[in-house]
């Protein structure tokens, strides 16, 4: 038996079936169709009103941020979070600045972000690490003091709640993954969401070639989603809720089982409202790791260096010495981690772990 570190939830097959047939009876595919708008505003609805443009992946999400807001120069960022936050930056011929990250939530070190900010400087663009939240509040008051724009990867931080109000609620644009691996998803997709009206219709149309009917405004991509992928999320967002409450008894276990073991987790900032998106392990040292790594792949469980390398060390960029972000990104592990798990599962999972230490 093998365990994935990662396990895509589908919903009761009769009831995707269900919006399929209304998918056959109208014959509208994609194009903004009906399942498409009714999911956006869902969505809508479930993150405080903010407006939500269902695109067809995250990394798009990111790039069409990126020209939507129109940027150039130097964006500041994370060199902690996957890949694509670094090279969409990168494929908008803009220039990424890594600011290295806090010890506690892995996310940007918003103390540190003011003394790189250049004439050049655009932007903020920082990374919601494993759900838990940036420091939105001190991001907020140093872009409006040096206006800059600001985005946030929020690909991982689906159902976080800070400060009262949805995570993804906070920055001139939140852009999210919709992976199928992710806590809510749609097979392939992603998503933008802002509070700024005109800005939604300008990503609107970026992602829509740039026109309506017969009328061109801007240039643009193909960033649409299909009906298709909509009938997924719309199946799997009522059970968001359902969702969290079963990965938060999933995370206590693991915790409580591995507890006499030296290992470190991200801190939960305060007022905050935690996913549960992974369950991300910091060892003693990258030996170790790599040690309990095979260890756990000799008996069939997978499990991932989310994120390795330090996005600072990419091979076809150089970006400034990051010392935490470098040493995390060495020991960091994340173990299996989904709703479907079972209790037994962690349990062999962790003694395993103990095993090894032992």
């Amino acid at each position: 038996m093998s365990i994935n570190v990662t396990k895509s939830y589908l919903p009761p097959l009769e009831e995707y079936v269900g919006y399929l047939e209304g998918i056959w009876e109208r014959g509208w595919l994609t194009n903004n169709g009906p399942l498409v708008q009714r999911l956006e505003a869902d969505l809508s609805t479930v993150l405080g009103g903010a407006r939500v443009q269902f695109m067809s992946n995250g990394t798009i999400a990111l790039q069409v941020a990126i020209k939507a807001l129109e940027l150039t120069g130097e964006i500041i960022t994370t060199p902690f979070s996957y890949v694509a936050t670094t090279t969409a930056i990168l494929w908008e011929g803009c220039e990424p600045v890594f600011v290295d990250i806090e010890e506690q939530t892995f996310c940007i070190d918003a103390a540190k972000i003011e003394a790189a900010i250049t004439p050049r400087t655009s932007a903020i663009l920082a990374t919601h690490v494993y759900g838990y939240p940036c420091d939105v509040r001190a991001i907020e008051d140093i872009a409006r003091r040096h206006q800059l724009k600001v985005i946030y990867d929020g690909a991982h931080a689906f159902g976080v709640q800070v400060h009262g109000r949805s995570l993804l609620s906070y920055g001139d644009i939140t852009t999210c993954s919709f992976h199928a691996t992710k806590l809510f998803h749609t097979s392939e997709g992603g998503g933008i969401i802002t509070t700024d009206e005109e800005l939604a219709r300008k990503v609107w149309l970026y992602k829509s070639f740039g026109h309506i009917g017969d009328e061109y405004y801007s240039l643009g991509i193909n960033g649409k989603n299909s009906e298709f992928h909509a009938a997924m999320g719309l199946c799997n967002l009522p059970r968001v809720p359902e969702f969290i409450a079963a990965r938060r008894q999933l995370s206590e276990l693991y915790r409580t089982e591995l507890a006499a073991l030296p290992l470190r987790y991200p801190v939960t900032p305060a007022e905050t409202e935690y996913n549960y998106a992974y369950f991300p392990v910091i060892f003693d040292s990258e030996a170790r790791m790599h040690r309990v790594k095979d260890a756990l792949a000799a008996h069939g469980i997978n499990t991932r260096r989310y994120f390795f390398p330090s996005l600072n060390k990419l091979p076809y960029h150089t970006g400034a010495v990051c010392p935490v972000s470098e040493d995390i990104a060495l020991r960091v592990l994340c173990l299996p981690f989904y709703q479907q798990l079972e209790p037994e599962q962690v349990r062999w999972i962790c003694a395993l772990i103990r095993n090894h230490y032992a």
